[in-house]
């Protein structure tokens, strides 16, 4: 059975621990396509600077001739919030004959239990988990994690299995490039040559101060 990656996020802006996460987690785990899915709504954090449109236009260009990494529409065309549960129902309709890995990071793994639905999700997927030093993590999840954990996922086409890997570590934020650009900063080397010149073209995350 081939295996799919689903990482999601509102990838405001996409930069280059994004990219570098998605590539070394779907490479590690040998999948044939990482689908990286820019969020419409997110249902519990401050709604991106940036447009959808814009968001997903600087992603297509940032994954421009990958092989593995694609730009994934698919929640900006849902009105509603984007959950997760939801995303992954529509990937079971479109790819039923392919395992779904959802992509997620320690921290967000640590709150995985109070997700929407978490349960339903671990029946249409696996979770990689994108593990750092020093990560703590709440009880219920750990809990979680001592009963699913595997160091391989087997291709017996069960679900709800869950797998850890350590990657290179990149200390970028899109918090920290919005505030550097509203600064009048520097962002290069944070992103790709590409979704900076598309920044700059569209003056995004500008504040009176000029894009560099």
């Amino acid at each position: 059975m081939s295996a799919i990656g689903i990482f999601g996020g509102t990838f405001d802006p996409i930069h280059h621990g994004h990219l570098r996460s998605a590539l070394e987690l779907g490479e590690l785990l040998g999948l044939s396509r990482v689908h990286m899915i820019p969020c419409h709504i997110p249902p519990h954090r401050e709604q991106p600077g940036a447009s959808a449109a814009d968001r997903l236009a600087m992603l297509r260009l940032a994954v421009e001739g990958s092989e593995l990494l694609i730009a994934d529409d698919r929640e900006l065309q849902r009105p509603e919030a984007s959950y997760t549960v939801d995303t992954l129902r529509d990937f079971a309709r479109t790819h039923p004959q392919q395992r779904r890995v959802l992509f997620i990071g320690v921290d967000a793994f640590a709150a995985f239990t109070r997700w929407h639905e978490w349960q339903t999700i671990l029946e249409m997927a696996d979770l990689a988990i994108m593990d750092r030093p020093g990560a703590v993590l709440s009880a219920p999840s750990q809990a979680l994690l001592d009963e699913r954990e595997v160091d391989v996922l087997p291709d017996d086409g069960s679900t709800g299995r869950i797998i850890r890997r350590r990657l290179t570590q990149l200390d970028i934020s899109s918090t920290v490039i919005r505030a550097t650009l509203a600064a009048g900063g520097n962002v290069r080397y944070l992103l790709p040559p590409a979704v900076r010149d598309y920044l700059q073209t569209r003056q995004l995350y500008r504040s009176a101060s000029e894009i560099h």
